[in-house]
């Protein structure tokens, strides 16, 4: 630590000196207030400072002290204070002294000064980093909020069919021993296209934070234009919304990308096409005969979008038999996890099978209530750590 020392005597100056210049740190001494002050204009400025507070009287050295945070507010001040003086240390404490000891005649207290200094650094390291901490919990609350403010009101579905949807950010960073709900970049949305069908879409931005919220945001920009071009073809919607991407440093930069999957419901037929860019198949549960899983051909999922702008991609489509249900969710459902497996196994996924189990669990539930199970079952999973990674899901029921 780099220390500048304000004193009065100097054959203990001397001491001081010796008792402070230990394990590399420097320090020097001023015996006189005005050269104190002048060399407290170093560059880089100085750790910690330590000051006699009655030299050569208790005004004089109250006056050097203001005149030393002026000149370095940021910086801890330590006092040196005689036993008579004790009472009168009271103003040096509320213009911003961070702590003092006490000169006793046999000078023991310089056995404790380098404690005390380092002390110093540390409680105003600790205060900055809570303030630091408090801003970015404000500025990662900012981002989140601006992300959930795309996440759409659902859209009133026509007879027979209902539809629910949820968006929750991850919570497992910790800033100031709290934990922080983190911005993110998963999104889904329920739109009505211009021939009656229901464009269904569930994205996950890669990562977290600003960059992740802008990426999302930028997909939902042109996600918006489909409604009046009536991209009735998911593979195409999927393809042209990848060339636009494509070329958007904002999503593509260091490796970043987004997962899709649009499909299109057509509520009189039943039948629901899609076409995934790296995102997870949907799971279909039929309540008229029990069955329940994944539907399509994960070899037909395309490319996550933003990283190649030739990706081709391919439309999948199933029938909605009465009295069922269509999943559609982001991945991190499924990849919350606990490091608590079964014969020592490390970092244990909820899975496909954790949803699959709730779901089962949930067929006499409305959607609604089916999406809280979800939430609060992979959550619990995790034992308290938290889902690491966003979630978003849609769940649409056909009567």
């Amino acid at each position: 630590m780099r220390v500048l020392v304000g004193w009065d005597v100097q054959e203990e100056a001397d001491l001081l000196e010796l008792y402070l210049n230990v394990d590399g740190d420097e320090v020097v001494i001023k015996t006189d207030w005005d050269e104190f002050l002048e060399a407290a204009n170093a560059v880089p400025p100085w750790d910690v400072y330590l000051i006699n507070t009655s030299s050569p009287d208790t005004d004089s050295a109250f006056k050097a002290f203001q005149k030393l945070k002026e000149i370095s507010a940021d910086h801890p001040v330590v006092g040196a204070a005689l036993q008579s003086d004790v009472y009168r240390i009271a103003k040096f404490l509320t213009a911003g002294l961070r702590s003092y000891i006490i000169r006793d005649e046999n000078k023991d207290y310089m056995f404790l000064l380098h404690a005390a200094l380092s002390s110093a650094i540390e409680a105003v390291r600790a205060e900055r980093e809570r303030m630091i901490s408090a801003k970015l919990r404000q500025e990662i609350d900012s981002v989140r909020k601006l992300q959930e403010s795309i996440i759409p009101r659902l859209v009133d579905m026509p007879a027979g069919y209902d539809i629910k949807g949820r968006y929750e950010s991850s919570e497992i960073s910790v800033y100031g021993g709290q934990p922080v709900t983190m911005a993110g970049g998963d999104y889904y949305n329920a739109l009505v296209m211009p021939d009656g069908n229901i464009a269904l879409i569930v994205g996950d931005a890669s990562g977290h934070g600003m960059k992740a919220c802008v990426s999302i945001m930028t997909l939902h920009t042109l996600i918006q234009m489909f409604p009046s071009k009536g991209y009735r073809k998911t593979s195409a919607f999927v393809k042209q919304i990848n060339e636009n991407l494509s070329k958007q440093t904002i999503v593509n930069d260091d490796g970043g990308f987004i997962t899709l999957l649009y499909g299109v419901l057509n509520p009189k037929k039943h039948t629901f096409e899609w076409s995934s860019a790296g995102h997870p198949l949907p799971i279909l549960q039929n309540f008229a005969d029990g069955s329940i899983g994944e539907k399509g051909d994960n070899d037909l999922i395309g490319m996550p979008l933003g990283i190649w702008e030739e990706a081709e991609y391919t439309s999948q489509k199933i029938t909605l038999p009465p009295s069922s249900r269509l999943l559609l969710y982001t991945d991190g459902l499924a990849e919350a996890f606990n490091d608590e497996g079964k014969e020592g196994q490390k970092h244990v996924e909820f899975g496909t099978k954790g949803i699959i189990d709730i779901l089962k669990e949930t067929a006499n539930d409305s959607p609604a209530s089916t999406v809280d199970s979800l939430f609060s079952a992979s959550h619990a999973f995790t034992k308290g750590v938290g889902r690491h990674d966003d979630t978003s899901m849609l769940i649409v029921h056909r009567e």
